[in-house]
Order: C-alpha cells, then sequence, then structure tokens
C-alpha cells in the first residue's frame, strides 16, 4: 500500500464525515466525543458508539413489544423512547433524536398508529445512523491498516 492510497483514504474518511454532518446525521456531540480520543484511550468513540448500539436495538425491541400488546403502557413506551432519545443525543445522532421526540409526543397522545409509524422512522433513522458510522469505522481501520494516521475532522461548529 502506498501513501497515497493512505492520503486518499484519509481524504475520502474526511468528506464522508462532513456528509454526515451535512445531512444531520450526526451533531457536534459527535465531534466532542471525537474531541475525547487519544492514545490513551484509543478505542473510545468506537466503545461508546457500540454501547449506543446495543442500548438501541434492546430498547428499540422493547418499543415493539410494548406496541405489539393490546393494550399499549404508554408511560412504559415513553420511557424507552425517552431513554433512546438520551443514549442517541449522547452520540449526537441527530435524526434517531428527533424522531424520538416526535415518538414521545404520540405517546403523550395515546396515539397507537402514530407511535407504530414514530417506531418505524426511529428504527430508519437508526439503521441508516448505524450503517453510516460503521462504515467510518472501517474507513478508519483501513487507514490505520495502511500504516496512517486518521486524520481530525473538523466539523464546521
Amino acid at each position: 500500500m502506498g501513501s497515497g492510497t493512505a492520503h486518499q483514504l484519509q481524504k475520502h474518511l474526511i468528506d464522508y464525515t462532513a456528509s454526515l454532518f451535512n445531512e444531520g446525521i450526526l451533531n457536534e456531540q459527535f465531534t466532542q466525543l471525537q474531541s475525547l480520543q487519544d492514545e490513551s484511550n484509543p478505542d473510545f468513540v468506537g466503545e461508546v458508539v457500540n454501547l449506543f448500539f446495543e442500548d438501541s436495538e434492546r430498547l428499540l425491541n422493547e418499543m415493539a413489544k410494548s406496541l405489539g400488546q393490546g393494550n399499549v403502557d404508554f408511560k412504559k413506551l415513553d420511557a424507552h423512547v425517552h431513554q433512546l432519545k438520551g443514549s442517541s443525543s449522547s452520540i449526537g445522532a441527530q435524526r434517531v433524536q428527533n424522531s424520538c421526540i416526535s415518538f414521545r409526543n404520540c405517546c403523550d397522545e395515546k396515539n397507537v398508529e402514530g407511535c407504530v409509524k414514530c417506531l418505524q422512522q426511529v428504527r430508519n433513522e437508526y439503521s441508516l445512523v448505524k450503517s453510516k458510522l460503521e462504515t467510518m469505522f472501517k474507513l478508519e481501520q483501513q487507514i490505520l491498516a495502511a500504516g496512517a494516521s486518521i486524520p481530525k475532522v473538523v466539523s464546521g461548529f
């Protein structure tokens, strides 16, 4: 692997990350996480994001279960949505967080149909951010494998 390749990968990573901010998939909270990662804690972002993935999958399953019951417990459902809103906000997954806000409104209105739609929306946004972040981590791995360093991505905030 020549250094040209590493340089291309680095540029690709910078463009890719910028697109995630531009599309509102991530916000500056993600930049905060990245700024906490250093030599002493090289896997920090990956670990936090993997916890977010585990958390989200569990919460999405719980929500689906709640909505699958004849008599929906909106308090319990709202508690799950609230948790997901918190964890998506902590990693800067802005669109997941926004979908959770709409979802909580439907819980307040005890609107089952609305909640079902919101769950689908949250699921879609979660799948999107998950695949985007996984691609980003793969790019970072390729850059490291090429013997280069991961460029510090400075977002436009």
